[in-house]
């Protein structure tokens, strides 16, 4: 049961913006999953969910890739940031206000060899990378 519940949290969050977990408790119990909160708020943490930033505010959402997301600072990266481009060799990302330090120190932390550096201000990050074929690569990646 526990299984096919998460199925249905994914294939809800994918189709809808989901904004609240009261949201996503009254879509499940309309799919046949009739759950507590607080079941969902377990279910949530369990698939790795993140809150996005759109448009029309903050949304449930999986990861890029897909994937569940171990590191703190992966969450925070995904939580600050707003948008991502790129001109050449140089990516711009936007955060939320008082966020790019701590969007910079995500990205650091992930590690791609491709960015060279980066500098933080208080709502964009600079970064340099080894060509625009990588700076267009990462950005469709990192896009949130």
């Amino acid at each position: 049961m526990k299984q096919e519940r998460h199925q249905a949290i994914l294939e809800i969050v994918n189709s809808k913006d989901i904004l609240t977990q009261e949201e996503l408790t009254a879509e499940l119990s309309a799919a046949g999953f009739p759950i507590a909160q607080a079941t969902v708020s377990r279910d949530i943490r369990e698939l790795g969910l993140i809150k996005e930033n759109t448009r029309s505010g903050q949304r449930y959402a999986l990861p890029a890739g897909g994937e569940a997301i171990a590191n703190p600072f992966t969450r925070v990266f995904r939580a600050g940031l707003v948008s991502v481009d790129f001109a050449g060799n140089m990516m711009v990302l936007r955060t939320l206000s008082g966020m790019a330090m701590a969007v910079a120190t995500a990205l650091d932390d992930m590690s791609f060899p491709d960015i060279l550096g980066s500098v933080a201000g208080d709502d964009v990050v600079i970064c340099v990378v080894k060509s625009k074929a990588a700076a267009a690569a990462l950005t469709e990646k990192l896009m949130p």
